[in-house]
């Protein structure tokens, strides 16, 4: 199933590989976005996170001017931070009716236990709330690098089920997944998830230009393969952490990997060393692509 019409472009090849790129932000970023909207495409898809201590009325009011900003904005809904079927149900009403949300991303969270009714992003998707709310595209969270709770078989089948109910009720699944500093597993799960005949639209999770030890605490965080080995691949060194680092290495060994048989694949950015920054290596990275 491809995206709906909200973004016609997946059906289109990408002419380079920052090409329709997403990014992400967090309630607190609204400034930061602002000031960086005009390097940046319209209708660009910007996804707004789920942060613990982060009030819903911040949440919203980052979705309105993601809107306002004229691009396409993409909230997160942690399914076991809601604390209830109301707290959820107020959330998807209001930015729906606020910001014109055409699409959300759904995610277990991180607590180990539900502060509410709804123990994993599944629960979310079959309650019916979405397609209610009018939601036409969902995503879902991938981990080319497997996950910590479930064998690599086990997270292609949770994948298949997510995408085959999300299209059950005339949703269209979208798969974005965890940032990475390695092309070779990436292209390797991509090649696995076809195969398995996965073929909904990918991001691939791509880190913004940051401070080497910002990168590194991230990793240590989200439970990114950091390897002396990988880092090299990327272009850090595990004997240098002072200064910053980009992502030109991995993007152009994606570009280099990258074939018809992986499917539909954009870049989604995670801004760890900023939006402006990001936005500035993107608009570089594909000036000297052109």
């Amino acid at each position: 199933m491809s995206l709906p019409s909200i973004h016609p472009n997946w059906d289109l090849p990408p002419k380079g590989m920052t090409d329709g790129f997403s990014l992400e932000i967090t309630a607190k970023d609204i400034e930061a976005l602002t000031e960086a909207a005009p390097a940046m495409p319209a209708e660009t898809p910007v996804a707004v996170t789920f942060l613990p201590g982060e009030s819903l009325d911040a949440r919203i009011a980052a979705a309105k001017t993601v809107r306002a900003l004229g691009f396409e904005p993409m909230p997160h809904f942690s399914a076991r931070r809601l604390e209830s079927g109301d707290d959820f149900e107020t959330y998807l009403a209001a930015v729906v009716r606020e910001a014109g949300v055409r699409r959300c991303f759904v995610i277990a969270g991180d607590p180990p236990e539900a502060a509410g009714p709804y123990a994993d992003s599944m629960a979310l998707i079959r309650t019916g709330a979405f397609e209610r709310a009018g939601i036409r595209a969902i995503g879902i969270g991938g981990h080319p690098e497997g996950h910590p709770n479930m064998t690599p078989d086990q997270t292609f089948e949770v994948l298949t089920d997510k995408c085959d109910e999300i299209a059950s009720r005339n949703m269209a699944p979208l798969i974005v997944t965890q940032f990475g500093f390695d092309a070779a597993p990436i292209l390797g799960w991509l090649a696995e998830l076809r195969a398995r005949g996965i073929d909904a639209p990918v991001r691939i999770g791509v880190p913004g230009p940051a401070g080497i030890k910002t990168l590194m605490r991230f990793a240590a965080r989200c439970g990114v393969g950091a390897s002396t080995s990988v880092l090299a691949k990327y272009g850090i060194s595990i004997t240098k952490l002072i200064g910053t680092a980009g992502p030109d290495k991995l993007v152009d060994a994606l570009a280099d990997g990258l074939e018809p048989q992986h499917g539909k694949v954009r870049l989604h950015f995670y801004p760890f060393g900023g939006l402006a920054r990001t936005v500035e290596w993107i608009n570089d990275y594909s000036a000297r692509s052109d």
